[in-house]
């Protein structure tokens, strides 16, 4: 329970963090550094400078819980779980089940379970730090985002970072380290769609070859008015169950981050 709190709260930070870096890149960098400022009026309560500050930031944190579900599907291997679980769906032809709650809750977990070292880093590295006020917003997004680039650029194509070097007009660094979140983050994306849709692929192609067998004995039946779903959907489930499908394409997706990693 405490390591799914921490991971959750290495979450809502980097959400906010990288909000702050993509939409308003001098928030970011810019650090608190004015003196303390005690203002009276009257009776008024005394307020001081570095109570605003955690005020803000408690601020930051709560509302990076908007943009959480973005961030998640962004930088982490959750899209490509969710696309090949969905297009394994579709291939055996179950129309909605199972539902997608479910395999979205499938696809989240398994997430959580390949990416637990790089959000106990990011917990341990900058929430940690930036919650008892040791560094500031820049600091910490950097270390938020440094586990994170370590995590996607060995599965991220050099041309799909090339396309957003060019997009974003930003000139080839020295070292990727260099490379910021404006590059990394929608060429990962791209690479995980195509590696998806190409999982996707090699998945369908059994049970198309096996949809055509079966249209084809029943064309020569001369029963071509029964839809060939009508004998291939059984088929292909319990195909799907004696091979365990489910378990060979789960391992088979962790092994793939395993192994870039």
């Amino acid at each position: 329970m405490n390591r799914s709190k921490q991971y959750r709260n290495a979450f809502c930070l980097l959400a906010g963090c990288t909000a702050l870096e993509l939409l308003l890149p001098g928030a970011v960098r810019a650090e608190p550094a004015a003196p303390m400022v005690a203002i009276n009026a009257g009776s008024a309560p005394e307020i001081t400078t570095p109570e605003v500050f955690t005020a803000l930031k408690l601020a930051l944190m709560v509302s990076s819980l908007a943009v959480l579900p973005s961030v998640l599907m962004a930088v982490t291997c959750f899209p490509r779980i969710a696309i090949v679980l969905s297009l394994t769906r579709q291939a055996l032809g179950t129309a909605q089940t199972p539902p997608n709650q479910l395999l979205i809750g499938l696809a989240l977990f398994l997430t959580f379970a390949i990416m637990g070292s790089t959000f106990e880093r990011i917990y341990n590295d900058s929430l940690v730090p930036y919650a008892e006020d040791q560094i500031g917003h820049a600091e910490a997004f950097q270390r938020a985002f440094t586990p994170l680039r370590d995590f996607m650029l060995p599965l991220t194509r050099e041309q799909d970072i090339g396309l957003f070097l060019e997009i974003t007009k930003t000139p080839m660094p020295d070292a990727p380290e260099k490379l910021g979140a404006a590059v990394v983050i929608p060429a990962f994306i791209v690479s995980e769609l195509n590696t998806a849709f190409q999982i996707g692929f090699l998945i369908y192609v059994p049970f198309l070859i096996l949809d055509m067998v079966i249209s084809s004995i029943l064309t020569s039946m001369s029963m071509i008015t029964l839809p060939p779903t009508v004998i291939s959907l059984p088929i292909k489930m319990i195909l799907f169950v004696v091979i365990d499908g489910w378990s060979l394409i789960i391992g088979n997706l962790i092994n793939s981050y395993h192994g870039a990693g």
